[in-house]
């Protein structure tokens, strides 16, 4: 079974079927949809030895598996990973998952799986500010992608993120609308890019709104029962009738502390997880199978030196608004 024999059964050339293998994004869905059913019916499998030594490729990228921490956040990257495995297999290639505990031992890990595998390139998750990974990948010339924005230097690499200013904007915005003034937000430490990002859209709309938001923030590392701790400390101290969350675990801690408070205290959290969707807590949700998706757009696109390495792209989250039970 030949690339010829599965040209003449989809009705198109031998560099089609080529392309299709190869570099999937540049052939129109209608051709690749008949190429790859062509593949199926036949049986064809490609000899990727022959076609690592062909093209120089391995067809094989790496990304960090997270922490599960609480076991809620965690979630959100099992659900940009999966998108990302299919997306990439989609695309022609294989995802090899690798763990970290912290940058320097990522740092490591990089070292070691280019020493001992032909990796075309990377996936990073997590940026900050300052993110040594990226230097040291780049001073060595190895392709990646960042799910998250450089926040030093936004032109600096390729990457995909999403809005989270746009997110917790639109979850003050439907607080505001049901009347509320006095919003709080419960975040994280400043110096987060992500957090601070999130902070942003409270402050900002709270800000256009006429609303002084002096004194009605609190800050703490993630985890559920730092949530409840600063949420009851906010409560009796600020007397917010509404929260905003940097995360899902944050406001779950939020409810624990609101349970009992007369009048309700609505809690929207940010990602959208799993629990949020069995408690029913409102929560901004992020389009983690387009980002996943965007991000092997742009990999194989820097691969095929067919986009400027500096591409990037800023996606839009949603709020989902339930009723807390």
């Amino acid at each position: 079974m030949t690339i010829a024999t599965v040209a003449r059964r989809a009705r198109v050339s031998r560099q089609t079927v080529s392309n299709v293998l190869n570099a999937p994004h540049i052939v129109r869905e209608e051709t690749r949809l008949r190429v790859q059913e062509a593949i199926a019916a036949l049986g064809y499998r490609a000899n990727q030895a022959a076609r690592q030594m062909r093209t120089g490729r391995s067809r094989l990228i790496a990304v960090r598996i997270e922490p599960t921490r609480d076991g809620i956040n965690g979630s959100v990257l099992d659900r940009f990973l999966h998108g990302l495995t299919e997306t990439a297999e989609t695309a022609g290639y294989r995802t090899m998952l690798y763990t970290a505990t912290d940058d320097q031992q990522e740092i490591a890990t990089y070292d070691d799986l280019l020493s001992s595998y032909e990796l075309d390139a990377f996936v990073l998750t997590g940026t900050d500010h300052g993110d040594p990974r990226t230097a040291w990948l780049a001073a060595r010339g190895v392709p990646f992608v960042t799910f998250g924005r450089p926040w030093d230097a936004p032109e600096s690499h390729p990457w995909v993120d999403v809005d989270g200013a746009a997110g917790t904007a639109a979850a003050t915005a439907h607080l505001l609308a049901a009347g509320h003034r006095r919003i709080g937000f419960v975040g994280w430490p400043a110096g987060s890019g992500v957090g601070d990002d999130r902070r942003t859209g409270w402050h900002r709309s709270l800000v256009a709104a006429g609303v002084d938001p002096v004194g009605l923030d609190r800050q703490t590392p993630d985890g559920i029962a730092e949530g409840e701790r600063v949420a009851r400390e906010l409560l009796d101290r600020a007397t917010p009738t509404a929260l905003v969350c940097a995360s899902d675990s944050l406001a779950l801690g939020a409810l624990q502390a609101v349970r009992a408070r007369t009048p309700a205290v609505p809690v929207i959290g940010f990602d959208d997880t799993p629990v949020a969707g069995a408690i029913g807590l409102s929560s901004v949700s992020q389009p983690l199978g387009e980002a996943a998706a965007r991000c092997v757009d742009l990999l194989t696109a820097v691969l095929d030196g067919s986009h400027p390495a500096t591409d990037h792209v800023l996606l839009q989250p949603s709020l989902v608004l339930r009723h807390t039970t």
